[in-house]
């Protein structure tokens, strides 16, 4: 590991991981209100962060202090789509808890106006926690290796998805054929993403475990976006790959 600071927890199975990563999760959430009265979280939509978001609903957190954001959506499917990522986030948490607030991207809204309207709400405070997971090629959110930049100048853009994280949603039964998942997604950027205070990163799976030792073994680069992460001063990622040794 290039940085001390990257700490990666590894556990025998999801259901363990998941557990661990929402006590995590909620003691820093806590921890976050008492100080500041608030807590302002960007959560990740994807099957890999069922099980952490299945026990983080079930914590002892006063939802009602919380402030939620996702971070990132297609663009392309109706407003009322099951496999939109706001659809996602409302369905594995955001429905079954007392959250103050909740913001999401409109994937109908016209693209400049939704980027204008989402950045806005996103800066109004800093964001205290980030809930992401890394995709099959290394993105962090729809950061793609194609398109990823470590100065990103924007808070938020409009991306072209490659294949391979495409074909991660087919794989992760989002979508029956590669040709139903859109060619295009609006994501917050990756300096975005790195501005929060608190990172906690879900990676399960073994399709997952040859970009964890990736991200670990290589330098920080654009090509793995997830190589970023080891800059970063409070960043734990979860996995149930044996990717370093384990805890």
């Amino acid at each position: 590991m290039n940085n001390l600071e990257l700490h990666i927890r590894s556990f025998n199975d999801r259901e363990e991981m998941g557990r661990q990563a929402a006590r995590d999760i909620a003691d820093k959430l806590k921890e976050v209100i008492t100080k500041k009265g608030q807590a302002r979280v960007i959560f990740a939509s994807a099957p890999s962060q069922d099980e952490m978001l299945n026990h983080l609903a079930q914590e002892d957190v006063d939802w009602s202090k919380v402030v939620g954001f996702h971070m990132d959506e297609y663009r392309g499917l109706d407003g009322e789509d099951e496999r939109l990522f706001g659809s996602y986030i409302k369905n594995h948490l955001f429905n079954k808890i007392t959250i103050g607030k909740y913001y999401l991207m409109n994937p109908s809204n016209d693209e400049e106006a939704e980027i204008k309207r989402y950045c806005a709400l996103l800066q109004e405070s800093p964001i205290d926690i980030c809930c992401m997971g890394i995709g099959e090629n290394g993105h962090l959110a729809f950061n793609e290796p194609e398109y990823a930049d470590f100065n990103d100048p924007c808070v938020m853009k409009l991306v072209t998805l490659d294949p391979i994280c495409r074909q991660q949603q087919v794989n992760d039964g989002c979508f029956e054929t590669i040709d139903l998942v859109p060619t295009k997604a609006l994501t917050l950027t990756i300096p975005t993403l790195f501005e929060s205070e608190f990172i906690f990163c879900a990676v399960p799976g073994e399709t997952k475990r040859d970009i964890l030792i990736k991200t670990f073994s290589a330098d920080v680069n654009e090509k793995i976006p997830a190589t970023i992460l080891k800059k970063h001063n409070n960043c734990t990622i979860y996995t149930d790959q044996n990717v370093i040794g384990r805890e």
